[in-house]
């Protein structure tokens, strides 16, 4: 059992089946987005997990040895095949310059005899994907625009959301903590690099949308970045440990309030997450720049590659520790690759629609990780570890990637195929899209399977659960603590909670925590509620794809279940016994922030982050890959 007083946020998934690896797996790891903790060695997992580390390649990797031994690398076994999709041209997306920022203009209006979105039936939107942001402010899925109406709602959205993000900052060090409560004091004693990534971004979002002014902006970037500055980090990587006190700054080695420790960790994906936002700040606000830009230019992504998984394709590793742990799994870093006089974890992040792909993007245009990575995650799993009860055998399209042999396999749901993520939820498919124009750069894999996803989300809360609300993905748990929803039809794990089936034999997704935590110790109370649990940021993600869509089941969830307070919607609800968990978590503000921004101000965040060399290493390579995903 792992031991308690451990992150309970982000920790990653870990994959733990007897029959594929005997060894422990990463029970706890990362920041503020998701847990995993392994039970036992027959491979029960429990909790929220925003992603799923699969065993590396040191002996035990779930890719077939078979694949591993030529000049290719395969991610998937190959079962049978599946025709390809045809090729569709982009659009690129304009850049700005340093002395310049997209404008905030006004999306287009609907004209009120303009025929309205049916959302009666929660039918898949067109698959010609998104073209939200790519022509201007306001664009809805299918070419369809957002009514003044609705701009007014995203704005008020946006103005409260900020009042509970910017009560979470301390005034002394300018960081972020990581939750508060509704009463908006007393936020948390703890905070993540995903936190304050989040806090940047959305400080440059609400600037953009006039909810503060630009110096005010740019003060609490600048005190931000002061903060940051000011953190303990592993020297040789430039990389930020996983907790923080955000009122010392200091770098946390046990949990505020008690004695469990806290071992040193430092997290790929994190990390990722902070080179984003750092990178959006220096081309945001170019006067800060240089101060954001000397914190991104230390931060090594190669110490988190494994060069020898997938057969020389490499992985992302989930993290390392200065120190060898003392309940985790964890090699000695041997020099093979760039990490060295650490320990690393024994799993490594090896399925495509995970979160975790923003820690590859960001090492590729930093020239530090392969551009093979990209191609080397596995879309359903690898072929070994089907059959084992917890992962489907691949069957799809086999391909070529820069010498990289991907099996293009697919879940099939409701008339849908559907690159599937290791929880069935919406914050590992979407989240990254915040930031990075998948589906326009991507128009055959991330532009079909983002909106499917959005779809597949919308027709399970309409139609397969009774409750008549959608949104399923990590959040914290009326009941206390934080759990895990998603969709266990396209959930690579088998036994991932289905959100009307929570309690099945050998279920559990929910640990108990303390009331409005989102990171806290783990605890060995593992029974989570009955009820299904929606979270608003669910519905945000899914903006860009089925906007109004979006906007009705929000304005429900309001109407309906009390679910919006002084700080903007409250992080869940169960909606059968109308439970809701009154907290603000600023991960999931931030992914608020985020989609509301990039909604009303033509995708700005995007266009700052993918400026210059990003999008000239990243955008060929999200061209290439051509998913089995339909839509209808």
């Amino acid at each position: 059992m792992p031991a308690q007083g451990e992150p309970f946020s982000m920790i990653r998934r870990a994959i733990a089946h007897q029959s594929v690896d005997r060894r422990w797996r990463i029970p706890v790891i990362a920041s503020a987005a998701v847990v995993s903790v392994l039970l036992s060695a027959c491979g029960t997992t429990v909790g929220p997990h925003r992603d799923e580390p699969v065993p590396s390649s040191g002996g035990d990797a779930l890719a077939d040895p078979s694949e591993s031994a030529g000049p290719s690398a395969s991610s998937d076994d190959l079962s049978e095949l599946e025709p390809s999709r045809s090729e569709r041209t982009t659009t690129p997306l304009p850049s700005p310059t340093e002395s310049t920022r997209p404008e905030v203009t006004p999306p287009p209006v609907r004209s009120p005899e303009e025929p309205q979105p049916s959302d009666d039936d929660g039918a898949p939107p067109a698959a010609d994907g998104p073209e939200a942001g790519a022509d201007g402010a306001g664009a809805g899925v299918g070419g369809s625009v957002l009514s003044a109406e609705d701009q007014a709602t995203l704005r008020r959205y946006a103005n409260d959301t900020w009042t509970s993000m910017s009560a979470m900052v301390d005034e002394g060090t300018g960081l972020v903590a990581d939750h508060i409560g509704p009463d908006l004091n007393d936020p948390s004693t703890y905070t993540s690099p995903t936190n304050l990534a989040g806090y940047l971004w959305s400080t440059v979002v609400v600037r953009d949308l006039g909810v503060i002014p630009a110096d005010e902006a740019r003060s609490r970037i600048d005190a931000a970045l002061s903060g940051i500055s000011s953190l303990e980090r592993h020297d040789a990587s430039g990389m930020f440990y996983n907790w923080y006190s955000p009122r010392s700054g200091e770098k946390l080695t046990s949990w505020p309030g008690g004695d469990e420790p806290i071992e040193p960790f430092v997290s790929s994906v994190d990390n990722g997450w902070l080179a984003a936002a750092l990178r959006i700040v220096a081309v945001a606000e170019p006067a800060l720049g240089a101060k954001a830009e000397r914190l991104s230019d230390s931060m090594d992504f190669g110490w988190f590659l494994d060069s020898s998984a997938m057969g020389g394709a490499g992985l992302n590793r989930v993290g390392f520790w200065p120190d060898r742990p003392s309940h985790e799994c964890s090699e000695r870093a041997d020099g093979t690759d760039r990490a060295t006089g650490v320990f690393v974890t024994c799993s490594t992040y090896g399925t495509a629609v995970s979160e975790a792909r923003i820690a590859t993007y960001m090492g590729i245009a930093n020239g530090q990780l392969p551009t093979s990575s990209y191609f080397a995650p596995s879309r359903t799993g690898a072929a070994n570890g089907s059959g084992t009860g917890w992962m489907r055998a691949p069957s799809g399209d086999r391909r070529q990637y820069e010498g990289v042999s991907v099996v293009e396999s697919t879940y099939d749901y409701s008339g849908m195929r559907i690159v599937p993520s290791w929880g069935g939820s919406m914050f590992e498919a979407l989240m990254p899209d915040l930031l990075v124009p998948e589906a326009e750069w991507g128009p055959d894999s991330w532009g079909v399977n983002h909106p499917a996803t959005v779809a597949a989300q919308k027709h399970h809360g309409l139609h397969e659960t009774t409750t008549g609300y959608w949104g399923f993905s990590p959040s914290a748990d009326p009941e206390g603590g934080y759990g895990q929803y998603g969709i266990s039809a396209l959930s690579i794990e088998s036994t991932a909670v289905s959100s009307d089936d929570r309690n099945r034999e050998g279920v559990t997704n929910a640990v108990d925590l303390p009331a409005s935590s989102h990171s806290r110790p783990h605890t060995d109370e593992l029974d989570g509620p009955s009820d299904s649990v929606v979270t608003p940021h669910a519905s945000f993600l899914a903006l860009p794809y089925d906007a109004r869509g979006a906007l009705d089941n929000l304005g429900r969830l309001d109407a309906d279940l009390g679910m919006y307070g002084a700080g903007g919607f409250y992080d869940a609800v169960e909606v059968e016994s109308r439970r809701v968990a009154p907290t603000y978590l600023s991960l999931d503000q931030s992914m608020v922030l985020a989609a509301v921004g990039n909604a009303l101000t033509g995708d700005a965040l995007k266009t700052y982050l993918t400026e210059g060399s990003f999008e000239e290493r990243i955008r060929p390579l999200v061209a290439q890959p051509v998913f089995g995903s339909t839509v209808g």
